[in-house]
């Protein structure tokens, strides 16, 4: 059975992930929730051998002491990890989403691609409890995650609120025709206005993807409100400039590429807009 997977950790963005996987369960017939806090190994373990430095019986000592500091520290960290999801199902719970807790040891990639195969829909903030005060400074498990999974990532960040207006940047590749078909079988944008926005000189070329991508979309059973707009100039700019002057709500964008050439393109396009958008994010494959 696949599920949402929620990110919880101790910066800021844990109420707006929580707030943000409660909604898109409900919007998807209340898909079940599991939010997930997963505590890194200690780094203050120490590294620095110091059998040399002091006699045999106060290394021993101090080893011990050392030892039992480690032990008392993860005990704090578990505890205080299972509080946050404590906080985190209680709230969902409150609006009637099935909300499940789960908490992991070890490294955060690595625990996300062995969940992989049962999830649906992995939230996240834009940043962790390590950087949660630099608003531009974008979290590096992020691109990480992007980079590693090839499920839904949703990426939200401060307070969330319920989207209206969602933004779509369509370029007609492979990556996107799919993320367009999935929409179209998927009930996450029911009802909202989506407007697909293709950035480029092929005007024609542009017009006749972005005419196929809203027919299948309105043809759906969700009966989306898409709007498509052909546009020229720089991705980047036209792109942010767009979200702001038409106040959208949420973007949807297309995962790094996998070729040289894609990658350079598609990927810096991507972790731009990542590093810029003060909006939720919606990344498909």
């Amino acid at each position: 059975m696949t599920t949402i997977f929620a990110c919880i950790d101790g910066s800021s963005h844990a109420s707006a992930v929580g707030d943000c996987a409660s909604w898109a369960s409900l919007r998807l017939n209340r898909a079940p929730v599991t939010f997930l806090h997963v505590q890194p190994k200690d780094p203050s373990a120490p590294t620095t051998n110091l059998s040399g430095n002091i006699g045999i019986g106060s290394q021993e000592q101090l080893l011990a002491q050392l030892v039992a500091l480690d032990t008392q520290r993860n005990k704090i960290a578990t505890e205080h990890g299972r509080l946050l999801l404590e906080a985190a199902q209680s709230r969902a719970l409150k609006v009637g989403v099935v909300a499940n807790t789960l908490q992991r040891h070890g490294d955060l990639i690595p625990t996300l691609v062995d969940l992989q195969p049962n999830t649906r829909l992995l939230v996240m903030g834009r940043r962790g409890e390590d950087n949660a005060t630099v608003y531009e400074q974008l979290g590096s498990h992020v691109e990480q995650a992007i980079r590693a999974l090839h499920c839904p990532i949703l990426i939200t960040q401060g307070k969330f609120s319920a989207p209206k207006k969602v933004m779509l940047a369509f370029d007609g590749s492979p990556t996107m025709r799919g993320a367009i078909s999935l929409l179209a079988d998927s009930s996450l944008l029911n009802g909202l206005e989506l407007h697909l926005v293709s950035v480029g000189n092929e005007r024609q070329a542009q017009q006749e993807q972005l005419n196929w991508a809203r027919t299948l979309l309105e043809d759906a059973e969700g009966e989306m409100r898409v709007y498509v707009h052909n546009l020229e100039g720089d991705a980047e700019q036209v792109l942010t400039a767009f979200i702001q002057q038409h106040k959208m709500d949420m973007l949807v964008m297309g995962a790094y590429g996998h070729s040289r050439i894609r990658r350079w393109l598609v990927g810096s396009i991507t972790t731009t807009m990542l590093r810029a958008s003060k909006v939720p994010l919606l990344i498909l494959r």
